[in-house]
């Protein structure tokens, strides 16, 4: 059997997203300037987006991140929805389908409510996600700043936990 038997009736069912060339963003632009010009997109100031992308991508909550930004905890996450960022939908997959059953007049809102849960605050947030995509260059920028943001190597040393088991660029003689 050869490889072109094996892949016989073989198609291509979904198509890759093309994330293009990988960008090293060093222009040291903070992110609320790159975030000023899409303001009137985004559901709150962009100074509040960049707290709340600040304070989410490092690990706190949306309603924490919420309360450090002054917005509501829907606000919140709608403006991290709006950034790219991922996981503040508060639906399952199959959950936002039904969402999507109803914004196309498949099915009702009270059954569409019931069906994914009978909280209307989430079916609300998930059907202003399904309505609204991200916004693409306010999302390169929150892109660029989170990976900006994390230490390449640079800072590890004596205060790194593992900095005595990374070689200096020294140690390559």
């Amino acid at each position: 059997m050869t490889l072109s038997d094996i892949a016989a009736g073989l198609e291509v069912t979904t198509v890759q997203r093309d994330r293009g060339v990988v960008v090293a963003d060093d222009t040291e632009t903070p992110l609320v300037d790159r975030l000023r010009a899409h303001e009137n997109a985004l559901p709150c100031t962009a100074a509040a987006t960049a707290t709340l992308v600040d304070a989410y991508t490092a690990g706190r909550s949306v309603a924490d991140t919420a309360e450090e930004a002054g917005v509501t905890p829907m606000t919140a996450a709608k403006a991290l929805h709006r950034c790219g960022v991922d996981g503040v939908c508060p639906l399952a997959p199959t959950r936002r389908g039904v969402v999507r059953d109803w914004l196309d007049g498949r099915i009702s809102r009270r059954e569409a409510v019931a069906l994914t849960g009978g909280d209307g605050a989430d079916f609300a947030l998930a059907a202003y996600m399904e309505t609204h995509d991200p916004i693409p260059a306010a999302a390169n920028a929150v892109e660029a700043a989170v990976a900006g943001s994390s230490p390449l190597g640079g800072a590890l040393g004596s205060t790194d936990p593992l900095g005595d088991a990374v070689g200096s660029p020294d140690d390559l003689r």
